[in-house]
């Protein structure tokens, strides 16, 4: 009778093996890394929120853009014809006074809106990315006083 070893067949057993253990890992490795980044966006999603409703809440108690960011985030300088801010990536202020802001992740702007209803003001409030991938945006409405 004719006997064969059968160690071949069971290298390329192991081979074959191998291969699936490091396919299944490298799929795994891809979904963890997308999950991170899911997890990154939506994490600087909650935070422009936060910033936002903030904003929105110092503008109604009567500041104007300027009192309100600097009650929310500390003393800030703005700049440009609408209200913004260069943010870091925590939402915090970029102090970097050079433009464009290079070290910078996002930015809060605030549009005054001019309405004509007597006694009533409003603004639109826009976290983005720099890139112009807008985060978290919110429009606000409040009343004030009027004189005759």
């Amino acid at each position: 009778m004719n006997e064969r070893s059968k160690a071949p067949l069971v290298m390329l057993e192991q081979m074959v093996m191998l291969l699936v253990f490091a396919l299944a890992a490298a799929l795994c490795l891809q979904a963890f890394v997308k999950s991170d980044a899911a997890s990154r966006t939506s994490e600087a999603r909650d935070r422009a929120a936060l910033l936002c409703q903030s904003m929105a809440e110092e503008l109604r108690s009567g500041a104007n853009p300027s009192r309100a960011a600097d009650a929310v985030l500390g003393e800030v300088q703005c700049s440009g014809s609408a209200f913004l801010v260069p943010l870091n990536e925590d939402m915090t202020p970029y102090l970097d006074s050079g433009f464009p802001y290079d070290g910078a992740a996002y930015q809060l702007e605030i549009y005054p809106a001019n309405y004509r209803a007597p006694g009533l003001n409003g603004a639109k409030i826009i976290v983005s990315a720099l890139n112009g991938d807008e985060l978290f945006s919110l429009e606000v409405l409040w009343q004030v006083e009027v004189t005759e």
